[in-house]
């Protein structure tokens, strides 16, 4: 009679256990007896002149998964030994190009032991596993090739890469590295690896975790790791990512929102994919009008701005980074209007061939979408009341948000502290983006395409603040939560991209905060 304290020192016979198939999001076409294609977000590829048994074997792998044996043995009874060799080669061919996933699990009888607390001693000791227990998963996420690592050694040490970051995506959890058009889908089970690979270690040490892995089937998922670059370089006391300056100057979410958006080939879908077109309807070029008061802009005649600016190059050149105001005299309503008019006012609303509304404005963006919105937050300008106001680009008007309150206080504190600033700026603009007018058409690549056009923007602003004898200061940082409490605006919706501090320009300024002196001239009448 078998007692459970027989079973639970009984050695189970789980082993590990290599599969491979199709990437799911793939499908597989046949175009005739001996040819098909074979599809995915990467791309396509066609095989032909297939003998049945690698038919069959191409089929076997689009409809579940399977080891390598058993694919051998499929082309094997149908091809004879004569047919291995090219099915090799057409199989190699699949993982080049990136549509074989490969995975492994913890296949054995369940006969371990049943509380959870046995070691993973390499001899199957571990919990006692399922009859099959799927444990990691190699996906390919981008383009290249999809194939394991060398097997490490028991005894090698092995460590976590710094840049490793671990992220839930359609209900699983995927381990990635920046640059890596390779992900490792971990299971509960194979999750604890991650915590036990924050500091040197070796496989053999991994299998001596409570509940953990035996020897091989921690090697088999190694080796998934280390193939989508998620091992760290070097050994203990010589570690490169801490040590070389090319790799300490970056953090994990830095180094991966730059690989991630300047290297197409680790992503499934770059650019204009209107991955949301068939979910959600384009955002209007013009938000919804807030309900307080309104003030129209006067509009500035443009012709004679063009008779009496400075030349482009004076203007380029005196460009500088103002960060003092003129208390006695601060900027007035005229020029505050004249200063989004002339940088950011919409010119035209048309409709692009996709459906969505996009306009025109001075500074460029990205397939005229134009998602940026601009909130001046007053504490004193001549004819305008104190307060968070928004700029209707299409109406050039501005409409009230909020009156002074808290809220506000703290995002004109932080403008202030930013700057270097003495006294509260004049007017703190605060640049928004909202998201969905750029998400709704571009993929992996949206976000950098609203800092490039904050950029734009930016400069914009600066050159016409400089031929207006105005100061202005961009700044390089600021908090979207802040002027999500001061908007009452969706965080997720929009939010400050961007801020600068406008103002009056004093005849004197402080040489005290690093901003070269420019040459003044007589103020534009």
């Amino acid at each position: 009679m078998t007692t459970a304290l027989d079973r639970i020192h009984r050695p189970a016979t789980a082993r590990a256990v290599r599969r491979l198939r199709l990437r799911p999001d793939g499908a597989l076409t046949p175009l005739g007896p001996k040819a098909v294609r074979l599809t995915a977000p990467i791309g396509a590829l066609n095989l032909s002149d297939l003998a049945p048994g690698a038919m069959a074997a191409v089929a076997a792998l689009a409809a579940a998964e399977q080891t390598e044996e058993e694919l051998a043995a499929l082309v094997a009874a149908r091809d004879g030994d004569a047919g291995l060799l090219r099915w090799q080669l057409t199989r190699r061919r699949l993982g080049t190009v990136g549509l074989l996933e490969h995975s492994v699990h913890l296949v054995g009888d369940g006969t371990g032991p049943d509380d959870g607390t046995g070691p993973g001693n390499g001899t199957g000791t571990g919990t006692g596993a399922a009859a099959d227990e799927p444990l990691a998963r190699l996906r390919p996420v981008g383009r290249g090739a999809a194939e394991p690592g060398p097997t490490p050694d028991p005894t090698g040490q092995v460590k976590l890469s710094r840049f490793a970051s671990a992220a839930v995506e359609d209900g699983a959890l995927l381990v990635r590295a920046p640059g890596s058009p390779l992900a490792v889908q971990l299971t509960t089970r194979a999750a604890g690896l991650l915590a036990a690979l924050a500091d040197w270690t070796s496989p053999a040490a991994l299998a001596q975790l409570p509940g953990g892995l035996p020897l091989e089937a921690v090697r088999q998922t190694l080796r998934l790791f280390a193939a989508a670059g998620l091992l760290a370089y070097g050994a203990p006391g010589a570690e490169p990512e801490a040590e070389e300056q090319r790799f300490a100057q970056w953090t994990a979410a830095d180094l991966a929102f730059h690989s991630r958006t300047r290297r197409p080939t680790s992503v499934a879908g770059y650019g204009g994919t209107y991955r949301f077109g068939d979910r959600f309807a384009p955002e209007p070029a013009s938000p919804a009008p807030f309900p307080g008061a309104k003030v129209t802009l006067p509009v500035p005649d443009l012709d004679e701005l063009a008779r009496a600016d400075r030349p482009f190059t004076e203007v380029l050149e005196q460009r500088r980074s103002v960060r003092d105001h003129d208390e006695q005299a601060p900027i007035t309503l005229a020029q505050l209007g004249e200063l989004l008019y002339r940088s950011a006012r919409r010119r035209q609303t048309f409709t692009g061939g996709d459906g969505q509304e996009l306009a025109d404005r001075p500074y460029p963006s990205g397939g005229a979408v134009h998602e940026l919105e601009l909130y001046p937050l007053v504490t004193s300008c001549a004819g305008l009341e104190p307060g968070l106001w928004h700029y209707a680009t299409d109406r050039h008007e501005l409409e009230l948000v909020s009156a002074p309150s808290p809220a506000t206080a703290q995002l004109v504190k932080s403008a202030r502290e930013s700057s270097l600033m003495q006294a509260d700026p004049q007017v703190v603009l605060l640049v928004t983006a909202r998201f969905g007018r750029v998400m709704w058409k571009y993929e992996t690549v949206a976000y950098p395409l609203v800092l490039k056009h904050v950029g734009a923007l930016y400069q914009t602003l600066y050159l016409v603040g400089t031929a207006m004898d105005l100061a202005v200061c961009g700044l390089g940082g600021g908090d979207a939560a802040d002027f999500a409490a001061a908007s009452g605006l969706d965080y997720f919706t929009e939010g400050t991209v961007g801020e600068l501090v406008i103002g009056s320009r004093p005849a004197a300024l402080r040489q005290d905060v690093g901003v070269p002196r420019a040459p003044r001239r007589e103020a534009r009448r």
